[in-house]
Formats: structure tokens, C-alpha cells, sequence
């Protein structure tokens, strides 16, 4: 399974520029899944609903299905939480897996970063980050892209994993 990451600290520009490459991506033809680490509790049920209802009731899954999408929600109640290799393990097939987050996990990464938020570059001591994509013009001794040059960016990575 090809995988490469886009990490960056809060508003950064994460989760546009996924976005951007995704369409980027899939519009060459090539299948893409994602995966999103979120660092606080999150929830995509909603109070009231059926699915709400059994996992509030004790399910430790719930599974969602229309003709359109299936949606699996795993309550972990007391369970560790999965690594990145574990969840990998539950996608379907596809040319490409983009990584939002995971910046301590070993895969190839593209770090995004803004420097109005006035934080550190990840780069700077993680060998796995292997090209920035910024909004400013820094010095390094990797590729540097414009954060919003999202076809060169994805050349890059596609590159990167052979694709």
C-alpha cells in the first residue's frame, strides 16, 4: 500500500491542502483513501438517532448501510487507541492513502506550514518529512513548494511513491 503523510501543527493548512490533493489526485485517475487523526473527541453520530441509540445502549459497533455508503463506528470503551498500521488494515484497496496527522509515525511526509501561526517547522528534526509547503520562502535541505502549488505538490508525491 502506497502511503504518504501531510502533518503540520494547528492551522497550518492541513486539511486544505489534503483536500486539494485529493481532488488533485483523483482527477489524474488515481484511487485515494484517507485517514484523519483527530487529537480530542470527535463524533460523526448525532444525538437521537437510531445509530446514537445503540451505541449509547452498549454497542461496540455500529454499522451504518445505504446504496450510497457504509459507515463502521468502533467504540473503543477501554481500548487502546489503534495504530496507523492497524487502521490501514481495515481500507479497501486503492492506488494511494493519504495520512492527515500520524507525524510521529516512520511514512514519507509533506509538512504544511504557515507562518502566521508562528510555529517551529516539524522538518527541521524529522528526517520523515521529506518537502515543505509553505507560505513563505524558507531555506532547507529539501524541497520547499508554495502551499497553494498543489499540482507540484502532488507531482512530488507521486513521485515519491512511484505513481
Amino acid at each position: 500500500m502506497r502511503l504518504y503523510g501531510v502533518v503540520g501543527w494547528k492551522n497550518a493548512g492541513k486539511t486544505g491542502l489534503m483536500e486539494r490533493l485529493v481532488s488533485e489526485i483523483t482527477g489524474r485517475g488515481i484511487s485515494v483513501s484517507t485517514v484523519k487523526h483527530a487529537h480530542h473527541t470527535f463524533d460523526v453520530d448525532h444525538p437521537g438517532k437510531d445509530s446514537h441509540r445503540h451505541r449509547v445502549a452498549g454497542a461496540r459497533e455500529v454499522l451504518l448501510a445505504s446504496r450510497k455508503r457504509i459507515a463502521l463506528m468502533h467504540e473503543l470503551r477501554d481500548e487502546a487507541e489503534p495504530t496507523l498500521e492497524v487502521l490501514l488494515q481495515r481500507l479497501g484497496p486503492v492506488d494511494l492513502v493519504l495520512v492527515e496527522g500520524y507525524k510521529r509515525d516512520a511514512h514519507p511526509k509533506v509538512e504544511a506550514h504557515r507562518a502566521v501561526t508562528g510555529n517551529p517547522l516539524i522538518a527541521t528534526d524529522d528526517p520523515t518529512v521529506r518537502a515543505v509547503a509553505s507560505d513563505t520562502l524558507l531555506e532547507l535541505d529539501r524541497p520547499v513548494f508554495d502551499l497553494d502549488d498543489t499540482g507540484a505538490i502532488a507531482d512530488f508525491i507521486l513521485r515519491e511513491v512511484g505513481l
